[in-house]
Parts: C-alpha cells; structure tokens; sequence
C-alpha cells in the first residue's frame, strides 16, 4: 500500500518534478514510493540535503536525485508534457484525484502513468482478460464471446494488446459498442508506441473508444522484462481475471497469480485434456479458480454490480451443428485417418465433409492433419 498522498491535479511544475523523478537512474516504482513516503512530494525530495536521502536511498541514487536535469532529460521532460496536453492524454500520478483508486490497493501500484483515451474508464467495474499468444480458434472465440457479452453486461474488459487471446478480447469489447462498458489495453511500452506492430488499427481503434495504459516513458521499445511486470497492472485494475488458454508456463498464470494475491477472483476456461494450452487453466481450476462455462459464471462472483442482462454466448445453428462427422469427432483433437475409421468414410469423402465443416467455422486444422470441433 501507498503512503497515503492527498488527491489533488498536480500543476505543470509538479507533474516535471514527478517525470524527473521517475526517469532519475535508479528509480523504481518501489524506491519512488519510499522516497515520496520519507519526504512528500516529489518537488520536495529535490529540495532534501544527500545526507538524508541516503537513509532511503544507495549514494550512487542520492547523487542523481540531487543532480539537475540535462538537456535531453529536460527535452524528455517537456516532450512529455507537450504529450500530455495533447486532447485525449493523460498523465496521472499518486497524487492525482483521477489515479485508479483500484490500483491504490495493489502492493506495488505504479507512480505515475501515460494515459491515452477514456480516462473515465480506470474506475469502472472491470474484468481482465488474458491467455496465449498462440491460441486455437475455439481460444479465440471464446475470448471475443465472452469479452463481448461481459462487455455487454456492462464490465470494462482488461487485457494486454498482445497477439492471440488479448487481441480478441480486446475486440470482442470493442464490438459490444457504445457505453455498456468497453477496454483497457494496459502495455509494455511507452504509450506513443504500438506493440505488436500489427496490432496498430486496433490500438487505435482503443485510443477513441477504450483507453490506453502505460507506467513506461514515451518511447519505450519493447523490452521483454517489462511484460511481465505490467501484469500486475492489468489484475490491479480489475476485479477479476479470466484466463482462456494457457500453458502450464504461462504470463497468464503470472496475471492470475497477481490477481490472487491483490485478492482478485481468479476465472479459468476448461479444454481437452490432451491440449497443452489447457493445462494451464486446469492447473489454476485445481488451485481453487472457478470454472466458467458462460459469461453468467463470471457475474455471479461480482457483488454490489448492478450488471445488465446478457444473452447465452451464441450457438452453431443447429441443424449443422448435429453433423454426423461432428457426433463421430467428439470434442478433443483427432487425426484425420482415425476420423475416417470412426465415421467409415473413405479419404475423398472424409476431405470434402472436413472441408465444409471448416468453412462453416465449426471445426478447426491443426497440424499434422488433426482436427478439432469448435462448437
């Protein structure tokens, strides 16, 4: 927890002195927050004589709080200023009234933070979102379902814009449209940077209708250490996560771990047992996470949240989803040649009943002539 730090907007002065120190060598998110601890603001740590700041800080730390900016700190400086005047920026500090009082509460909350969109949006009731980055399908449509139905039921969706399962949440959020809630893409770059790079019309697309969030100086590259660190943000923010498809080492299950020890709910979507990608999720479900089959599942856990109504997660249409081929695949992963053996199709029937089936999205290839049925 955070000293405690009146909420108040900083001035233009303030919020240099809050960037200088955050961008001081040596200067993490933990030695800010006991150095604003031992002697307030930030404006206020610059004015403290080396003797002093050495009972919190190494020499070496001291040295560089107490040495004046130079010309390109100064420019890195008003390059975020001038950012954060621009309309739809932010940049909020401990001391701001509009810092999320949510992450207020996390043991490690970051001291200041770029943001980009709805600021409104960090203190709406909000769920997390994450999973591989190399999800199946049926891992990708559950995300966009599910993401867009709690969407739907008025919770803001929080992931981290990577590839696979935060994308599709991500997007699933953004589908539900106007205010029945929306997303957060919390990042591990600077927050003027979009990575993955492919993943810019969506990032736009966040910046207009979501919000964008970042503890990292403009400019940031991506840097691998820094992905899982901003987890802690992506949980923090939230009032629980829900992990679809993970690894049994997994960032995801570092997000989950997170959330349980801010005492978040922790969700977990099932699969095959035969998926590597669910072993993660089982492991989390045997820990004490809750299975989730529908979005319902989720909401029940929410007190005190008036959530609207929502709809069941849409169905395959059912005269298609009562294919023979189907009924024969079952629901874990099987080669084709078993396939055959099980329905009692020769090769070119069995290909064109696959083909069909795969085109109507209800089942999926994976390598090495292996299908799977998505709904």
């Amino acid at each position: 927890m955070t000293a405690a730090i009146a909420p108040a907007s900083v001035g233009a002065d303030e919020l240099a002195h809050w960037l200088r120190l955050t961008q001081t060598a040596g200067v993490g998110s933990e030695t800010a927050r006991r150095l604003l601890a031992a002697f307030g603001m930030p404006g206020d740590i610059f004015q403290t004589d080396f003797s002093a700041l050495t009972t919190v800080v190494s020499a070496r730390v001291a040295r560089a709080l107490l040495t004046l900016p130079d010309a390109a700190e100064r420019a890195k400086i008003a390059c975020a200023q001038a950012w954060a005047a621009e309309a739809g920026n932010a940049i909020l500090t401990l001391a701001d009234s509009a810092y999320p009082s949510s992450l207020l509460d996390i043991p490690d909350p970051p001291p200041i933070l770029y943001v980009k969109g709805r600021i409104a949006l960090l203190e709406s009731p909000a769920l997390a979102v994450v999973g591989s980055r190399n999800a199946t399908a049926q891992g990708i449509a559950n995300a966009e379902q599910f993401s867009a139905a709690l969407s739907e039921a008025g919770l803001t969706i929080v992931s981290g814009l990577a590839l696979g399962i935060d994308t599709a949440a991500h997007q699933g959020a953004l589908r539900a449209g106007g205010m029945a809630g929306s997303t957060i893409a919390v990042i591990g770059t600077g927050a003027d940077i979009v990575y993955p790079a492919r993943n810019r019309a969506l990032a736009h697309h966040i910046a207009e209708d979501g919000c964008i969030v970042s503890e990292y100086p403009l400019g940031m590259p991506a840097i691998a250490a820094n992905f899982p660190r901003r987890n802690r943000i992506i949980s923090g923010l939230a009032r629980g996560v829900l992990v679809i498809e993970a690894a049994a080492q997994s960032g995801s299950l570092i997000t989950a771990r997170l959330a349980a020890e801010q005492g978040r709910d922790v969700f977990a979507i099932p699969g095959s047992i035969h998926s590597p990608l669910a072993k993660g999720c089982h492991q989390l479900i045997k820990q004490g996470a809750k299975l989730v089959e529908s979005a319902q599942d989720v909401l029940e856990e929410f007190s005190a949240f008036d959530a609207r109504p929502i709809m069941p997660l849409e169905a395959a249409n059912a005269a298609t989803a009562s294919h023979p081929l189907l009924h024969a695949m079952g629901y874990d992963p099987v080669p084709a040649e078993a396939l055959a053996t099980r329905a009692g199709l020769d090769a070119a029937s069995l290909a064109a009943q696959l083909l069909t089936l795969e085109l109507d999205g209800l089942i999926e290839r994976l390598p090495g002539e292996i299908y799977r049925r998505l709904h």
